[in-house]
């Protein structure tokens, strides 16, 4: 694994920095809703900024907006600096959400080396879809969403995961191809999105409790939210949010949990 040193990691920041002001100027003029989420909001309302030790970024838009988004880069994108990367334009791309990244990067993420695809530094732009109000559905949505980002991950676990088993098993699910994995995935999306809930989340991404989701309102309800001296749309209550998320989240992790992704190979220009 490479070592970032704080310099270094300054850089990727502000290179992110870039790729939010970027998703800001295409939000405010194609009218999209999104608001900076997880640890880049917690860094906001903590920090003023980005958390010393992240090395990475997180923006999240409701289904409807987030499509909005995706066609709205298609035109408005400044492609000169920028692309965006998701698993309908681009092969090989295994995740159930986008990434805006910069051009002339890398950060090349430890056993992703193989990736058939760019892997520029980055932000992650996370899709909200509905899922069940009943904690009983939910739970079994929890587990449909577990199966399919774990076959999803094979890819990467077979030869990442510690354990020998694991290994062996993602060998197997990774014979699961791609268009199949991805036709179950936008059929939980046309289900999940039939009727509007008063709970939404990713639906490829974990959640951090046994809730298996998020209130709506959360994401609805927006307010400007400064972060490194610049204006985002955050969260409005952002304290139950990161409450929710967090727990007590003004209170500092110990070092040890203070981690930044495992990279390989870096270039920041």
């Amino acid at each position: 694994m490479l070592e970032i040193d704080n310099k270094t990691l300054r850089d990727i920041q502000f290179i992110q920095l870039e790729m939010l002001q970027e998703v800001d100027r295409i939000c405010k003029k194609c009218n999209i809703h999104y608001n900076i989420i997880a640890g880049t909001l917690l860094g906001a309302i903590r920090h003023g900024g980005y958390i010393p030790w992240d090395d990475d970024a997180d923006v999240a838009l409701l289904r409807d907006e987030y499509e909005k988004f995706r066609e709205a880069c298609k035109t408005e994108l400044d492609t000169t600096r920028f692309y965006f990367q998701d698993h309908r334009n681009t092969k090989g791309y295994r995740w159930g959400y986008g990434k805006l990244r910069r051009k002339n990067t890398l950060f090349l993420r430890e056993f992703q080396e193989h990736m058939p695809y760019k892997q520029g530094i980055f932000i992650d732009i996370f899709p909200l879809d509905n899922i069940s109000d009943n904690y009983i559905v939910r739970s079994v949505q929890n587990f449909q969403c577990f199966c399919v980002r774990k076959i999803l991950w094979s890819k990467v676990g077979q030869i990442a995961d510690k354990n020998f088993f694991k290994r062996k098993w993602f060998k197997l699910l990774v014979k699961i191809p791609e268009k199949e994995i991805f036709r179950f995935y936008h059929g939980m999306i046309l289900r999940y999105n039939k009727k509007k809930t008063r709970m939404v989340r990713i639906l490829m991404f974990p959640t951090p409790n046994n809730e298996y989701g998020y209130y709506r309102n959360w994401y609805e309800c927006s307010a400007d939210t400064v972060f490194e001296g610049l204006t985002f749309q955050g969260i409005k209550d952002y304290d139950s949010y990161l409450t929710f998320k967090f727990g007590d989240y003004m209170q500092l992790p110990p070092v040890e949990k203070r981690k930044v992704h495992p990279v390989s190979k870096l270039k920041v220009n």
